[in-house]
């Protein structure tokens, strides 16, 4: 680690914690509000010719969550390389 204090570790898992948090709540969200809670007033709206609540809870849901992998292993890379954890 560059910096080898206590605060670096402290700093390095809140970070960690938080883009963790975060992708948790936007998971959540998208699975359970758009999928179930949502899906009645987002079938009002209409995408690539299905209803969007439908769209969500079959298709979207599942983009979402690939566009979200790929987001958490950019970000942790880049949260490696600044605290100086990185695998090279």
């Amino acid at each position: 680690m560059s910096d080898n204090s206590e605060n670096g570790g402290a700093a390095y898992w809140k970070a960690n914690v938080t883009l963790i948090a975060v992708s948790l709540v936007i998971w959540f969200v998208v699975s359970y509000g758009f999928g179930i809670l949502l899906v009645e007033p987002l079938n009002a709206i209409e995408f690539g010719g299905f209803k969007l609540g439908f769209w969500f809870a079959q298709q979207g849901a599942i983009y979402v969550f690939l566009i979200l992998i790929a987001v958490y292993a950019i970000r942790m890379n880049a949260l490696d390389r600044k605290h100086g954890v990185d695998e090279q």
